[in-house]
């Protein structure tokens, strides 16, 4: 157990006012569903996994498809989820400085690691859709003899971390909104 404030929790998209609000309530009900499809693209990975050693064990049968099919609904998953875990500040984080700094300095902090984190992600989702454009208009498949084609996985990235940079930016907006209405006054 850390000796760390616990983390701020993010507010509810019906308690934000204006367009932060509306926003706010579409990314949420996106993430939702993103986030619902990723435990069912979960537990049929796990389906499959079992049911594959399971053919292998008993019946001799050879499975070749089952670990890229595993690993594309766990890509997706993991993709697709991030953005419902940022909303709820979810990720794991160091709390070491968080609980050592005044609460001002602490917010100027977790402000400057979404920054960033916002930056690394935007350029994430852009390389995303560059590698999902390039498998499509080239017809990039595995090297596997199932070969599916890459669009799947680089699609799903993309729009995963698409919405994660979304997350991270209406983060940073809706904190330096007061602020900018503080100086405005």
């Amino acid at each position: 157990m850390s000796g760390a404030a616990p983390p701020e929790p993010a507010p509810a998209p019906e308690a934000m006012p204006g367009p932060f609000g509306a926003i706010a309530r579409g990314l949420a009900g996106a993430n939702r569903l993103a986030f619902g499809i990723s435990m069912v693209a979960l537990v049929a990975a796990s389906c499959i996994l079992t049911g594959s050693v399971l053919m292998r064990y008993f019946f001799k049968v050879p499975t070749d498809w089952q670990d890229e099919a595993s690993v594309f609904l766990i890509v997706g998953a993991v993709f697709m989820s991030g953005a419902s875990v940022q909303a709820q500040r979810g990720h794991v984080g160091i709390e070491a400085l968080a609980g050592l700094l005044p609460p001002r300095l602490n917010a100027g902090r977790r402000l400057g690691c979404d920054l960033v984190s916002l930056l690394f992600c935007t350029f994430f989702a852009w390389k995303s859709w560059t590698l999902l454009h390039e498998a499509w208009t080239e017809g990039q498949t595995t090297s596997s003899s199932w070969a599916p084609p890459l669009w799947i996985p680089y699609g799903l990235m993309a729009v995963g971390m698409s919405f994660l940079a979304a997350q991270l930016l209406l983060q940073v907006a809706t904190r330096l909104a007061p602020a900018a209405a503080k100086v405005n006054q």
